[in-house]
């Protein structure tokens, strides 16, 4: 009995404990979520409702997607290495990554902007610089029959600029331009 009663105490706690963060906190804090940032916290998806009256889900405006048809925007590489800018192992991806582009693009004969050549911290960046975006508007311009102008247009409607005019880097999201450019948004 007294057994019992030394452990009472502890066991109680941790019931009460798993109660109070295991559900009462999260319930509380998916709640909050929920009602006040319903689209970010379902993860920013892009649904679009089509000409048929359907709507259907692309992707996330949060999480790079694969794109490698001439008439899209391609975004950064998607990989996730421990290799440090010093590498030789890092050195020969970006090179094969040149060349990939040199390939693909072969009338392109301007400086590639690096972050289509080097992958983001987390591997799935949606975002490129805006000197990748203009990069790469020749090629979507020639391969959708469409002015280079008119390209660009699509890139700067989907631009995100700085924050306050000094905190960040400018971003093109890329799914955002693809969709646009395929008359989806």
């Amino acid at each position: 009995m007294r057994r019992f009663e030394a452990l009472r105490a502890p066991i109680v706690s941790l019931l009460a404990m798993m109660l109070i963060c295991g559900v009462i906190y999260t319930a509380f804090v998916t709640g909050v979520g929920q009602a006040a940032f319903h689209s970010k916290a379902n993860g920013s998806l892009i649904t679009v409702t089509l000409k048929d009256g359907t709507t259907r889900t692309y992707g996330s405006e949060l999480i790079a997607q694969d794109f490698t048809a001439p008439g899209y925007l391609i975004g950064r590489p998607s990989d996730v290495s421990n290799l440090g800018p010093n590498s030789a192992a890092q050195a020969e991806l970006v090179q094969a990554r040149v060349d990939w582009w040199h390939a693909f693009d072969p009338t392109n004969t301007a400086p590639i902007p690096e972050d289509l050549v080097t992958a983001s911290g987390s591997g799935v960046d949606p975002y490129i610089s805006p000197a990748g975006a203009e990069y790469q508007v020749a090629r979507i311009a020639a391969a959708r029959g469409m002015t280079p102008d008119a390209v660009r247009l699509e890139i700067a409607k989907y631009t995100k600029h700085r924050f306050l005019g000094f905190i960040g880097e400018p971003g093109v999201n890329v799914l955002l331009v693809n969709l646009a450019l395929d008359g989806l948004m």
